[in-house]
């Protein structure tokens, strides 16, 4: 292909039954590339319409790709991966978005920014005209998602969900994208910045749905809670790693106050609180261990890139180190059973002194149970980071 037949960008739809606006869309979309002479072409990555809306895509002049697999993600994958132009806009075929706006993405890519995002909301200088969003989704949803995504994963976003949207093809098939439902965008938006990626956000305007002849297919609280589940999976930090570090401070706490027998107002704190105690250390550990699993498993896989705090603990901490540290929490807290079956057979195998004795039993309980799980997840870690070609 030569030069004058180069395309510079991609504007790739999803359709799943977008009669009603199709033509629109794509009409736009080739003014916006004609007068702003940009090399470009129009994809609709059909998934399984049976109202002709191929038929009006054909007769725009737009290239349809078929995906069988049904998903917004799916839809996109199969749209994107036809794509011949360097650059590749994705947008709604819902007429929810101008696709008149194509220039400023453009503008920004040319720019050297690897993802464009397109910010519908007052926050990031967009504007939603009226019954363009629903309620939950203006006020509570897309805000409360947006605002993780930027606490959690540094991402300089306001409207994480914005389906208008521009970025290279190379930092595309950089990402590797798994995600085959409306997480897709968001996935996009969070491992851009965890690889760290050159953002950008470009204001647009949220128009109402022009759909008359089927509802959206976004799902609110499907939708949300799938995007919810995929935040907390892409951050063991927060799903595990925090929780963990919580329980554990709670258990010390309580067995700094049971296992002298502290009394504070009026509260006798003994055995039974250091059961709890336990259970809190217990769950604690396990999961920060789940937390060094999920970053070690992902980071292996290449689904997050590499952790330099993570590469510094396991100069420090290997499988012998956790060996080890195992072994002696094993051993000290059957030293301590033993220590506590002693006294038994010292009174005759009768009856103990319930608060005395647990003493011994519960914290040497704890401390096998911490030496086991040590024990074995050393050994599963060093699993989990054998290196794959």
């Amino acid at each position: 292909m030569g030069n004058a037949d180069r395309v510079e960008v991609s504007v790739v739809m999803p359709c799943l039954n977008e009669a009603d606006t199709l033509a629109v869309c794509i009409e736009r979309a080739r003014r916006a590339l004609r007068d702003n002479a940009i090399a470009g072409e129009i994809i609709v990555a059909d998934n399984g319409s049976t109202d002709g809306s191929q038929e009006i895509a054909t007769r725009l002049g737009a290239s349809v790709v078929a995906v069988r697999q049904r998903g917004y993600g799916h839809a996109l994958m199969g749209g994107i991966a036809a794509a011949a132009g360097d650059y590749v806009i994705m947008g709604d075929s819902d007429d929810s978005y101008d696709f008149l706006e194509i220039p400023r993405f453009v503008e920004k890519l040319r720019d050297s920014h690897d993802l464009v995002l397109g910010c519908r909301l007052p926050s990031g200088g967009g504007t939603v005209l009226p019954g363009a969003m629903p309620f939950l989704h203006r006020w509570l949803g897309n805000p409360m998602l947006s605002l993780m995504v930027r606490r959690w994963f540094h991402a300089p976003v306001h409207d994480v969900y914005c389906g208008l949207r521009g970025f290279t093809k190379k930092h595309y098939e950089r990402l590797d994208q798994r995600c085959t439902g409306m997480e897709f965008a968001t996935e996009m938006v969070i491992k851009s910045s965890l690889f760290g990626a050159r953002i950008a956000e470009v204001p647009i305007s949220l128009h109402p749905d022009g759909r008359s002849s089927h509802r959206p297919h976004l799902n609110t609280f499907r939708d949300g809670w799938r995007t919810l589940r995929f935040l907390l999976v892409y951050s063991p930090r927060w799903l595990f790693l925090i929780p963990g570090l919580l329980l554990i401070l709670i258990g010390l706490a309580g067995y700094g106050l049971a296992l002298p027998g502290f009394a504070l107002f009026g509260l006798n704190f003994d055995a039974h609180t250091l059961l709890y105690a336990s259970l809190c250390i217990l769950c604690g550990y396990q999961s920060i261990l789940f937390a060094v699993f999920t970053k070690v498993f992902a980071v292996n896989a290449r689904l997050m890139p590499e952790d330099r705090r993570l590469t510094r603990l396991f100069k420090v901490v290997n499988l012998e180190k956790g060996l080890i540290a195992g072994s002696i929490a094993l051993v000290a807290g059957s030293f301590m059973l033993i220590w506590a079956a002693n006294i038994w057979r010292v009174h005759e195998f009768g009856r103990l002194d319930y608060a005395h004795t647990m003493r011994w039993v519960i914290p040497g309980t704890t401390l096998a149970a911490l030496g086991f799980q040590t024990v074995l997840s050393s050994f599963f870690i060093s699993v989990l980071g054998l290196k794959r070609r």
